[in-house]
């Protein structure tokens, strides 16, 4: 059942990588070696970096990829440039990941180009203007009086900010087509600093893209918006940040925000579900934002759901890493792939979180049609 005035649907997720992938030892050698670390220092990172459950993961640089002798953009006279040229580089590289994902969602769903109606572009690892959204309008030979909102700055949450949007114009109306697409340039924000923070948001982060055709109608293959939830632990917004800094973006990652999420999430989900009078027990499958391994096995624990019923999350977080904000819809790709028939109309219950302290939530259900 729907809570909304008019059933909204994702109808397609389509996704993009980077060339660039690496191995979580091959960005440890490239850490050690980047940082100068000492023998006391590189024990400690690679300790790390076997611990976040993570094996690959993406990025737009061949810097963490390449053999360690090569010239590439961090590692000329173990430099850190500004933002500007790390911003040169998200022009250049985030539209084509974004085009591409855009392109597959578009392909997936069958929708005609020119009957998308809105677009919402959504990115918290670069900023410019003319931005995405005008470039994608253009490259995607999208109508030009396409309504375009931009989401940024957001984090790992602002998916959820974007479906809701979407759900806010389709409801309002059923001739509209929304496309979302949201793109992460994560890895080229490295900063020259051996704090625990840093060191651990350079283990766990990635770059990628995911895009999304939404609309009031149902495709063999969707996900029906349900209902959403949001709220803020304020007691918690020190424990993670996102700031401009003379040297690019810097992140701020407590070693606490596990312990914050694990205190928030039963009420968090209590208060979703009874809006759409469901239990826990409702939920077939589990579309959670993998922010890192710790993040899981605390919401594991507090909702008493297995690793196994958590393995999408488990699994992109182990190929991917974090990508920021389409990670979580990498998790419902994986879901709603690999679905079969008979999981047609069962529930998803997905989270994400960010500054904030963010907590997001929200329930869809699955629409597989032989």
């Amino acid at each position: 059942m729907n809570y909304f005035q008019m059933a909204t649907f994702i109808n397609s997720i389509g996704t993009s990588l980077p060339d660039h992938r690496a191995s979580q030892d091959r960005i440890a050698d490239f850490m050690v070696n980047h940082l100068q670390l000492d023998n006391r220092e590189e024990r400690k990172l690679r300790v790390l970096y076997k611990a976040t459950g993570i094996k690959h993961r993406f990025s737009v640089l061949k810097d963490f990829s390449q053999d360690l002798n090569g010239k590439s953009f961090f590692k000329e006279d173990h430099a850190f440039p500004s933002a500007k040229p790390r911003m040169l580089v998200y022009e250049e590289n985030a539209i084509v990941l974004a085009e591409n994902a855009c392109l597959e969602a578009i392909s997936l769903s069958g929708v005609n180009k020119d009957h998308i109606t809105h677009l919402v572009a959504v990115s918290c690892t670069g900023m410019y203007a003319p931005g995405l959204d005008i470039e994608l309008v253009d490259r995607l030979n999208l109508n030009t009086s396409t309504q375009r909102t931009s989401i940024n700055f957001m984090g790992c949450y602002a998916a959820f900010n974007a479906m809701k949007v979407a759900n806010s114009i389709v409801s309002s109306d059923k001739n509209a087509t929304v496309l979302i697409v949201c793109v992460e340039l994560c890895s080229i924000h490295l900063q020259q600093k051996k704090d625990d923070e840093n060191l651990l948001a350079n283990a766990i982060f990635g770059d990628g893209a995911a895009a999304m055709i939404v609309s009031s109608k149902a495709k063999n293959r969707s996900l029906e918006m349900v209902n959403f939830f949001n709220d803020l632990a304020l007691h918690a917004r020190d424990e993670m940040g996102w700031y401009i800094g003379d040297h690019g973006f810097e992140m701020h990652l407590s070693a606490k925000v596990p312990d914050v999420i694990k205190e928030g999430i039963g009420e968090l989900t209590d208060r979703l579900l009874n809006k759409i009078a469901l239990n826990i027990e409702d939920v077939h499958f589990f579309a959670i934002h993998p922010g890192g391994k710790r993040i899981l096995d605390v919401i594991e624990e507090k909702l008493k759901i297995t690793k196994a019923q958590n393995n999408p999350a488990r699994e992109i977080l182990k190929t991917h890493g974090n990508m920021s904000s389409p990670t979580v819809l990498f998790v419902l790709k994986h879901i709603l792939d690999k679905a079969k028939v008979e999981d047609n109309d069962k529930n998803i219950l997905s989270f994400a979180f960010g500054p904030g302290l963010t907590l997001e939530s929200t329930v869809l259900k699955t629409y597989i049609d032989a």
